[in-house]
């Protein structure tokens, strides 16, 4: 089981944050961490990464971006 940095943890369906883009969010926004393919890699998760983005977010991020009204 990961242990993981709860601020640095976000609901799929929180409002975006200043750094989400379609292709990375800011901090993870994964609906369970525990089982993320690349939890703890440290050029990917964000729970790694000094600067807390998530560089390979699902595949449902995507859209789920531009429902949060990003463009």
């Amino acid at each position: 089981m990961i242990h993981y940095d709860k601020s640095k943890h976000y609901n799929f369906n929180d409002p975006l944050n200043p750094l989400d883009t379609i292709s990375q969010t800011q901090g993870c926004r994964s609906n369970n961490p525990n089982i993320c393919s690349r939890a703890l890699n440290d050029k990917i998760c964000a729970f790694c990464r000094a600067d807390g983005i998530c560089k390979k977010p699902s595949v449902a991020w995507k859209k789920q971006y531009i429902k949060l009204g990003g463009k």
